[in-house]
């Protein structure tokens, strides 16, 4: 048995999961079904937010790999095809080579098309002013800003900019956009509206799984996440918050 080659495909494994979203236990949890389903006499495997360890044993032989992993998305459907993946190798005779394959295909994988992402994210922060109590124009206003703001972090996450800036541009530009809607009598309520779109950038997925990790006992994981998650609150709020401070400062508000 080849023990590097394993080790590189199990953590491999992983490494889309945790890229894509998924829980800290789910990681570890599919590395080890994954390392025991090729034969091995036992396996370990500690994943944080970051970082990847996995170390795996078989006949007296010991094999260890550290990866380091340093960006992180949503795509649940990945992470639903690995974890199908790890468990049907459990019942279907596979070899190294082709398990390899079918991760390279699902790592691959095409997303939706991003006309479709920034329509959806559009719509969605129009019905999130309106589940605010917003009107009908808040809901146009919200949707109108939704698309630009999330043209606008899809952009910057292609040229590699810090996600902290990030959401504090797009909380800037949501309010400052609802302010001039609201001026120029497009829109109706200014909170319904900036609520509305700045929910894009909330980061219920890390906030849920921080959840998650903390109740299976990865509380470094869970910690790690709530911290992730409060910052990016943070940034949202000081985006947010600076540009209606100057505008109700220097301009008297609406």
């Amino acid at each position: 048995m080849d023990l590097n080659k394993l080790l590189q495909v199990a953590t491999f494994a992983g490494k889309i999961m945790l890229e894509s979203g998924g829980e800290i236990y789910r990681v570890e949890e599919t590395i080890c079904r994954i390392c025991n389903s090729f034969g091995v006499d036992q396996a370990d495997s500690f994943v944080t937010p970051t970082g990847i360890m996995v170390s795996i044993a078989y006949k007296n032989e010991v094999s260890t790999l550290i990866k380091r992993v340093t960006s992180r998305g949503v795509d649940l459907n990945k992470i639903d095809k690995i974890n199908a993946l790890s468990r049907k190798i459990q019942s279907t005779t596979i070899n190294l080579d082709e398990f390899n394959n079918e991760l390279l295909k699902i790592s691959k994988g095409e997303r939706y098309s991003e006309l479709s992402t920034l329509a959806w994210s559009a719509i969605s922060a129009g019905c999130f002013s309106i589940l605010f109590g917003g009107n009908y124009k808040d809901f146009i206003v919200a949707t109108l800003i939704g698309l630009v703001i999330k043209l606008v972090s899809n952009t910057c996450q292609k040229l590699t900019i810090n996600e902290f800036f990030i959401n504090c541009l797009c909380g800037g530009l949501s309010a400052l956009l609802a302010m001039i809607f609201i001026k120029i009598n497009f829109g109706n309520s200014l909170d319904k509206t900036i609520i509305g779109a700045v929910m894009l950038l909330v980061p219920g997925l890390i906030i849920t799984n921080a959840i998650r990790d903390t109740i299976a006992g990865d509380f470094l994981a869970g910690i790690t996440k709530a911290a992730e998650a409060f910052l990016v609150a943070v940034s949202i709020a000081v985006g947010t918050g600076a540009v209606l401070s100057i505008f109700i400062n220097k301009f008297g508000g609406l």
